[in-house]
């Protein structure tokens, strides 16, 4: 069986290790390529050198150089760079798993367009567990109703760059969606000084940034004499890595097209 050749984006950050390090301990994949910034410190060198292991892999900042051998590339990055490198994937007719967040909506309508010519992957969390909670989420909203007041609480270390996090979002796209809302008028982001009472119908968001958090999201259900509340919390990267490994094997051999984690997990 031939492996799936996988290029990593970002190769020498937090991310992108273990990105690297979960390719490598793969006996379906190989790693093709590993791609990082002109300025990155790390350019070079084998991209599995902070394991000790030579994989023939050399992080490079010229974009067609770090795909010429790949079938997917994971992507951590920034908007701006997965933006570049989608370019350069469309050109090339490389796959693309997208983890990175904080797009705005024509950032994300650039994505479609090119998920017309090639497979994609976007999903705002890559961990299995985190898609197995939007799911349940539907589920909680569409049989609590209007009774219940929602309120979604993220946290993460304090290199996260942007607010509410891309998960906490989808989080309160699932609640909404189900209850017939739209999160854009619904969402409340912030509360200080005098707010009155609280709006029927919103969606509230809390965010904390701080330490080495990798993720914790809670959803609140508050209702009149109860409150439902569905977390997830992750402890490690590796679940993110993982995840977005099942994302690479799912676009292998598939045509043109928009996916998200719900297809690669068969969730839909």
């Amino acid at each position: 069986m031939t492996p799936l050749r996988i290029a990593v984006a970002g190769a020498s950050g937090r991310m992108g290790r273990m990105l690297v390090e979960a390719v490598l301990a793969q006996g379906d994949c190989r790693l093709a390529g590993a791609l990082d910034i002109a300025s990155s410190p790390a350019l070079g060198q084998d991209a599995g050198a902070f394991l000790g292991r030579r994989t023939g892999a050399v992080i490079a900042s010229d974009l067609r150089t770090g795909l010429a051998d790949a079938d997917v590339l994971i992507d951590f990055t920034r908007p701006e760079g997965t933006l570049a490198h989608l370019a350069v994937c469309r050109e090339l007719g490389v796959g693309m798993v997208i983890g990175t967040t904080g797009f705005t909506p024509e950032q994300k309508q650039a994505i479609a367009a090119a998920a017309r010519e090639i497979g994609i992957v976007f999903a705002p969390n890559m961990s299995v567990g985190v898609n197995v909670v939007l799911r349940l989420l539907e589920q909680a909203a569409r049989a609590l109703g209007d009774g219940y007041d929602v309120e979604i609480i993220e946290a993460h270390h304090r290199h996260k760059v942007d607010a509410p996090s891309g998960t906490a979002l989808a989080m309160g796209e699932a609640v909404a969606r189900a209850q017939g809302r739209d999160l854009k008028t619904d969402a409340v982001f912030a509360r200080v000084g005098h707010t009155g009472e609280r709006q029927p119908g919103t969606i509230g968001f809390a965010t904390v940034r701080g330490g080495d958090i990798v993720g914790d999201h809670t959803v609140l259900f508050a209702g009149t004499g109860e409150r439902i509340e569905i977390s997830h919390r992750s402890n490690s990267r590796a679940n993110y890595a993982e995840g977005s490994l099942r994302a690479a094997r799912f676009l292998a051999g598939r045509g043109a097209g928009l996916y998200d984690m719900t297809d690669v997990l068969a969730l839909k």
